[in-house]
């Protein structure tokens, strides 16, 4: 099984070569990371003894949601080393920022060489894999250099249980070399027990994003305010492609429906795609400014273009209403909890099977609305627009979902502790 798996990952590898190297030339992505990604260790990884703790974190919102279990994890096991892999380098550029880890670096490529490589060098005693990234070379040489592996914050979407499904033989054995998994739900525990985990190391242990910290206020609201000069403000946070045209049209509807003019702060995805939307708005004759060009614009903008990194979390302090991108469009939509923090009454589209826990509870707690369409979505911006009272509800409500599911970092890093008190040998 393995060999073949070997091959198709390396047939896949070469086939894609050219696409991923042009793409890396033109986006700077890729390339950057390739060393690191094939095992050659950063001097900084590399532990003289064993007993490091290693959590990997996928990409930026997965670097946000650990923080709190890394902070837990810092109290409960002091003196151990924390090191903190990730996949892009926005997540490197996050994780740095804002972990405060021993160690930041790529993940490997999932080639049996280059993991054990990095797992000689970083010698964990355990590896903390946040979400559910399934790579089998990784886990059977975490399993043979003594490491144990746990799954936080699991989820298997609908799209990935129907896939999984097909190959739930070939998993049992790679899912064996997991030491525990703790899920987001009862629904995620099940999927996972249903595609081959045991089921007796599956347990639920929450949503560690209901446990970021309070936030702060962003040192860009005044600006943000500046710009809407008196006028409601809609949030549109990580929006796909093909969605910003939605918003956009969503908004126009708002506007012929009540009169007001909403400020609308569009964030994007994915960074490479900032100056993509900045070409549709100029093609759309908006007024609109990019955040990080402030001085570019002198008359009140119809549009703020966040094209920062890791701003999007405060930007909802000025919401009026929040819309939460990658639900308009089949993909599966993306954190609703970040606007409930601020309590913020929040709107998301069809799509949200990647976050179905979160957004149930906040649609059940009338915290949410959910719309089909963007004249939909016009129609219920000019609604909540036009009455603040049914906002601040709304917003009420949000808060008090995040104030009741709170304890995934506490439940987390317990049963964490638990597994390496297990093993004495690995001591830091």
């Amino acid at each position: 099984m393995y060999f073949l798996y070997s091959l198709m990952l390396g047939t896949a590898l070469v086939l894609l070569s050219p696409y991923f190297f042009f793409r890396g030339l033109r986006q700077s992505k890729y390339l950057h990371s390739l060393r690191e990604r094939l095992g050659r260790v950063p001097e900084r990884v590399r532990q003289p003894a064993p007993g490091a703790l290693w959590i990997h974190a996928v990409s930026v919102g997965e670097v946000l949601a650990v923080a709190p279990l890394l902070a837990e994890l810092r109290q409960r096991l002091p003196g151990r080393k924390i090191l903190v892999s990730t996949t892009t380098r926005t997540g490197q550029e996050m994780a740095a920022r804002r972990l405060g880890a021993d160690a930041t670096f790529y993940f490997p490529l999932d080639f049996a060489f280059a993991c054990r490589r990095v797992l000689r060098a970083a010698k964990p005693a355990l590896v903390i894999v946040a979400e559910t990234e399934i790579w089998p070379h990784f886990l059977r040489e975490a399993r043979r250099a003594g490491a144990q592996v746990v799954f936080v914050n699991g989820r298997v979407s609908d799209r990935s249980f129907a896939r999984y499904r097909w190959f739930r033989a070939i998993l049992r054995r790679v899912l064996a070399d997991v030491s525990f998994f703790l899920t987001q739900s009862e629904e995620d525990a099940r999927r996972l027990r249903a595609i081959g985990a045991p089921a007796d190391r599956v347990a639920v242990g929450g949503n560690l994003k209901f446990d970021l910290p309070e936030p702060t206020p962003p040192a860009f609201l005044s600006e943000l305010q500046r710009w809407a000069q008196g006028a409601p403000i809609v949030v549109a946070g990580s929006t796909v492609a093909g969605e910003e045209e939605k918003v956009l049209e969503a908004v126009r509807v708002c506007r012929q429906v009540n009169g007001k003019q909403p400020l609308l702060v569009l964030a994007p995805r994915h960074p490479e795609r900032f100056d993509q939307v900045e070409d549709l708005l100029v093609a759309c004759g908006a007024r609109f400014v990019r955040r990080s060009q402030p001085e570019a614009s002198d008359a009140r903008a119809e549009v703020v273009l966040l094209d920062t990194l890791g701003e999007l979390a405060g930007a909802y302090a000025a919401a009026t209403v929040a819309f939460v991108g990658g639900s308009l469009l089949p993909v599966g939509g993306h954190n609703p909890i970040e606007p409930a923090l601020w309590g913020k009454p929040i709107v998301f589209g069809p799509s949200m099977e990647n976050f179905r826990e979160s957004a149930r509870a906040l649609l059940d707690a009338k915290a949410a609305f959910q719309v089909n369409s963007s004249e939909g979505l016009g129609i219920l911006l000019a609604t909540l627009l036009g009455d603040p009272a049914a906002c601040r509800r709304a917003g009420e409500a949000a808060r008090a979902v995040v104030e009741r599911e709170r304890g995934a970092a506490a439940r987390c890093a317990a049963r964490i502790a638990a597994l390496v008190a297990e093993r004495p040998g690995a001591a830091a």
